[in-house]
């Protein structure tokens, strides 16, 4: 656990994902910003009766987007507080159960190792239809947090949203980019400081990207938590996000570099085509061999069952057995 700033608490759920605990100003009262992955409640439970009192339960729960590292256990945290889950629009079919969100680009440039698992990550969809309300759409003030402002970040998710608190600049930014470098499972699991891209192999459209990292770094936080990566505060941080826009580019190749897939509020409206990926085919060649293998080797023992069963072997002191065939000749 640790404190962004004042009124603000992160909380790293498998040193991997970050949750957030923001007080309203209202002695007692807080809201919870995402859910970790799935099975993550017990611990954030625990957390909040820690910071606040035992039993105690947020306003409601602001989900940033709704990838499954973020939206992970919307579910039972709702049904345990009895609280709604608030998110951007764009974000509900994918929490309704009525979208999946595109499919991960693992050959996009400079992906590293998070690129490589993205293979195997399962369509992200959650079904929250009796807790999941809509942002209001006209109101930028997130409800019960007075303080903050919310700011549409897409990119990385079509409805994602970061929150900023003006009198500090106190920013929590989401996947918009990460606190550490996210294409490096050791650099997320060590949580070595550092604002970098976010989520390279999830993000669907590379210009929005690079317009949403503008768009924070223009409000030049002095306190910065994401949804990845451990909570940085001071110049360190201010002017790497600085830097981050400034040198932001588009990774030289990858399945939505040069054409983004299109969202609208019915979910993926078009995706382009995916890339040949050298990798997966060298799976699936290898998952085919050895399916080969498996059924050439139960085949190989039916035969010797067969056979077995031709030439039953004799007990001992049992004369041996000749089929008539073979004593006919």
């Amino acid at each position: 656990m640790k404190q962004v700033a004042p009124g603000v608490h992160q909380l790293s759920i498998q040193r991997f994902v970050n949750v957030y605990f923001i007080e309203t100003g209202t002695p007692g009262e807080w809201v919870l910003v995402d859910t970790g992955l799935p099975g993550s409640e017990q611990a954030i439970v625990a957390a909040a009766d820690k910071i606040f009192y035992p039993g105690t339960h947020p306003e409601a729960i602001i989900l940033t987007h709704g990838h499954m590292d973020h939206a992970g256990s919307a579910q039972a945290l709702a049904e345990h507080w009895h609280v709604p889950v608030l998110a951007h629009e764009l974000e509900l079919p994918f929490l309704t159960a009525r979208a999946v969100y595109p499919p991960a680009d693992p050959t996009v440039a400079g992906g590293g190792s998070l690129a490589f698992v993205s293979r195997f990550f399962p369509p992200q969809s959650f079904q929250l239809s009796d807790h999941v309300q809509q942002l209001p759409a006209n109101d930028l003030d997130p409800p019960f947090l007075p303080d903050w402002h919310w700011y549409h970040v897409p990119g990385h998710a079509p409805g994602q949203i970061a929150l900023f608190r003006e009198k500090d600049r106190t920013l929590l930014g989401a996947d918009a980019f990460a606190t550490c470098d996210h294409e490096s499972v050791p650099s997320v699991l060590l949580q070595l400081p550092g604002i970098s891209i976010a989520g390279a192999p999830f993000n669907y459209n590379w210009q929005q990207v690079g317009e949403s990292i503008r768009t924070l770094a223009d409000l030049r936080p002095e306190h910065i938590g994401c949804g990845h990566g451990p909570a940085m505060s001071g110049p360190t941080a201010t002017e790497g996000l600085r830097k981050l826009a400034d040198e932001f580019a588009v990774p030289a190749h990858g399945r939505y570099t040069r054409e983004p897939a299109r969202l609208d509020s019915k979910g993926v409206a078009y995706l382009p085509p995916a890339p040949a990926d050298p990798i997966r085919t060298k799976f699936a060649v290898a998952a085919a061999s050895l399916a080969a293998l498996a059924g050439a080797a139960v085949l190989v023992k039916k035969y010797q069952q067969k056979k077995q069963n031709e030439y039953p072997r004799p007990q001992a002191g049992e004369p041996k057995r000749f089929r008539t065939e073979e004593v006919a000749r």
